[in-house]
């Protein structure tokens, strides 16, 4: 599975990640926030969001609001030391699937996982998307315009899915960064903005840019 580990206790955060790489073959991104929860969940495509409750810059019940109230379909389990029935009420309320209290185990984490890993929530991608002029086809990678293929490479198809994916929402060089090449990977944000200039090479027979940059930050397209 693919996890998002939302924890600010950096002691108890590189430990569950560690584990769960561990003792349960997951591969796990960490942020410490729950802005960075909901930039990251709204990015990337996890399995399950694990949400600590307690967070600053937004803490979990209200990162779960934000997620759900943005449409967000997938798996999210609440981490707390709140263990009281209205405390559990409340994290329900705000759209937990489920909710483990701290201390707990890594077997009963891992054990809960699977289990809301065998719900069903991810929508089903379509095969086609489309944005104006452009086709894109994640059968078969491959994207077009005006029915003339575009020869893009696998990380350059990727890397304009995600956009699209994402349309009206700015990525951030990092998260562009952990989705395609994964935050341990040797690679620069000048990595990033030499795919863009690419792109944008390759997609010149569009009437408009699609990618727009954000200056400092990432990227976006509107379309």
């Amino acid at each position: 599975m693919k996890l998002l580990l939302a924890e600010d206790d950096m002691r108890l955060g590189e430990l569950v990640v560690h584990m769960l790489k561990k003792k349960g073959g997951h591969t796990a991104d960490w942020v410490t926030t729950g802005r960075e929860a909901c930039e990251y969940a709204e990015a990337t495509n996890y399995d399950v969001l694990i949400l600590d409750w307690m967070m600053p810059e937004g803490d979990g019940v209200w990162a779960c609001r934000q997620l759900r109230k943005e449409g967000y379909m997938g798996a999210i389990l609440m981490l707390t030391a709140k263990d009281g029935l209205q405390d559990r009420i409340n994290g329900l309320d705000a759209g937990a699937d489920d909710y483990l209290v701290k201390p707990f185990e890594i077997e009963e984490l891992l054990a809960r996982l699977r289990a809301l890993s065998r719900r069903n929530f991810a929508p089903i991608q379509g095969e086609e998307v489309q944005v104006p002029g452009l086709i894109l086809n994640r059968t078969n990678q491959t994207a077009s315009i005006a029915g003339e293929l575009v020869q893009l490479t696998p990380r350059e198809f990727q890397l304009l899915d995600l956009l699209i994916q994402n349309k009206g929402i700015t990525l951030t060089r990092e998260i562009i960064l952990d989705r395609i090449w994964g935050l341990d990977a040797d690679v620069g944000p000048k990595a990033i903005d030499a795919m863009i200039k690419l792109l944008r090479k390759k997609l010149s027979g569009l009437d408009q840019e699609l990618i727009q940059s954000i200056r400092g930050v990432g990227y976006k397209i509107e379309a």
